[in-house]
C-alpha cells in the first residue's frame, strides 16, 4: 500500500504557474505508475497527466499538451506536475493517483484505473 500528500497548490494570476508535487510513502513506491487528476463540480474525474513506473512514458489530456509536464524522482518518491499557462477553467482541486502495476512503460488515463489516491490540493486561478 503507498500513501500519497500532495502539496503545491494556491492562488495565481491568469497566466501564471504552479507546481504541484506528490510524496509517496510506503512499500515499493516505485512500483506505481502516477497521474494526476482533477474534477470540476458537476464534471467526471479527468486524468490531466500520467507518468510510467520508469518516467520513460507520459501521456496528457489534450487541453494539457502543451502547458503542464509531469515527472518523477523515484529516489525523492515523489511526482511532480509543473503547470505553466494556467486559465480560470484550471481551477479545481488537483489529486495524485497511483496504479500498482508490473508494466514499467504504462500510463494510464482513466481515473477508475487507479488504486490509491491523495486528499488533493485546491489549485486557483484568478482573471
Amino acid at each position: 500500500q503507498v500513501q500519497l500528500v500532495e502539496s503545491g497548490g494556491g492562488l495565481v494570476q491568469a497566466g501564471g504557474s504552479l507546481r504541484l508535487s506528490c510524496a509517496a510513502s510506503g512499500r515499493a513506491t516505485g512500483n506505481y505508475a502516477v497521474g494526476w487528476v482533477r474534477q470540476a463540480a458537476g464534471n467526471e474525474r479527468e486524468v490531466v497527466a500520467a507518468i510510467s513506473r520508469r518516467c520513460a512514458n507520459t501521456n496528457y489530456a489534450d487541453a494539457m499538451k502543451g502547458r503542464f509536464t509531469i515527472s518523477r524522482d523515484n529516489a525523492k518518491n515523489t511526482v511532480y506536475l509543473q503547470m505553466n499557462s494556467l486559465k480560470p477553467e484550471d481551477t479545481v482541486v488537483y489529486y495524485c493517483a497511483a496504479k500498482s502495476t508490473i508494466y514499467s512503460l504504462n500510463t494510464y488515463i482513466t481515473a477508475a484505473q487507479y488504486d490509491y489516491w491523495g486528499q488533493g490540493t485546491q489549485v486557483t486561478v484568478s482573471s
